[in-house]
């Protein structure tokens, strides 16, 4: 029994020191002196949670990522009808000013045809009065000429 005493004791020493620091059997393996000399040996690997323990920490973040996803959804449902609005808005302004535009080109229109009209007359008084200056003047030249011819004659005399 005297053998068996320090192999207990070895093998105690270690399980303590591996329960009290929570590690898995390969971490002791890995940090053990023999360890440190292979160079090919695999990380340490971190204990898994038990499934219930992780569906409880995922609760929350996938509800935290629903409320985010529900969020998000909203905000972009009230870009998507704030741009509607605008493009309606844009829609009816251009629409007016089309309307507008267009009524003013026909005023434009009516007003220069108008205006055509009145040069026109214009056009054809100061022809008219011209015609009448050079008629007056044509008649006063003519009878200006019988007169001078008799005046003419009567000095020739």
């Amino acid at each position: 029994m005297h053998n068996r005493e320090p192999v207990l004791s070895l093998l105690s020493s270690p399980l303590l020191w591996f329960t009290s620091l929570s590690l898995s059997p390969r971490r002791l393996m890995d940090s053990s002196p023999m360890a440190e000399t292979d160079a090919s040996a695999a990380p340490p690997s971190v204990s898994a949670p038990s499934s219930s323990s992780q569906k409880e920490n995922l609760a929350p973040l996938t509800s935290r990522i629903a409320e985010s996803k529900a969020d998000l959804l909203g905000r972009i449902q009230g870009l998507k009808k704030d741009l509607q609005d605008w493009r309606s808005k844009l829609d009816t302004q251009v629409k007016t000013y089309r309307e507008e535009l267009t009524d003013l080109k026909k005023t434009l229109i009516v007003e220069v045809e108008q205006l055509k009209s009145e040069f026109q007359e214009l056009r054809n008084t100061l022809q008219q009065q011209q015609d009448d200056v050079a008629n007056s003047l044509n008649n006063l030249t003519m009878k200006e000429t019988p007169e001078v011819d008799a005046t003419d004659k009567e000095e020739n005399k």
